[in-house]
């Protein structure tokens, strides 16, 4: 009887079509994930910012700068204290950005009435494509 098994120029032909098929493929799923981490930032900072008019709804102001993002899980200690902080926070936790850096925030804003944003891939101020900024001032833009 003849043993069956694959040949050498099959096995190479398989490798060579699973190559052509990566090369082809991967640098549209890799893309793809730069995409899908702009639109988790640009959802996470519209839902931040409506926790933050969640919050000046009840206490009249937007948290200070220095109080930041921490004001939506924890009552703040600092002036000026909130009079009407809803138990249990405006929003469970404070998450990283996509990137694992924290989200900036700046009150008052130099964009907006208050600046929520996400330094993007690079984690540095500026930058371009998937290295550019996600604010609550060009969720649009980018």
């Amino acid at each position: 009887m003849r043993q069956r098994g694959f040949t050498l120029i099959e096995i190479m032909v398989v490798v060579v079509i699973l190559g052509l098929l990566a090369t082809l493929v991967l640098p549209r799923v890799i893309g793809r994930q730069e995409e899908a981490f702009v639109a988790k930032a640009k959802s996470d900072i519209s839902g931040l910012s409506a926790a933050l008019k969640l919050y000046k709804l009840d206490n009249f102001n937007y948290p200070t700068t220095e109080q930041g993002l921490d004001a939506l899980v924890a009552e703040p200690t600092s002036d000026p204290v909130p009079r009407h902080w809803k138990k249990g926070g405006y929003i469970e936790s404070l998450r990283k950005d996509p990137w694992g850096s924290p989200y900036q925030y700046l009150y008052p804003g130099e964009h907006m009435e208050f600046d929520l944003w996400s330094f993007g891939a690079d984690g540095q101020a500026g930058g371009e494509d998937n290295a550019a900024d996600v604010g609550n001032w060009n969720l649009d833009d980018v």
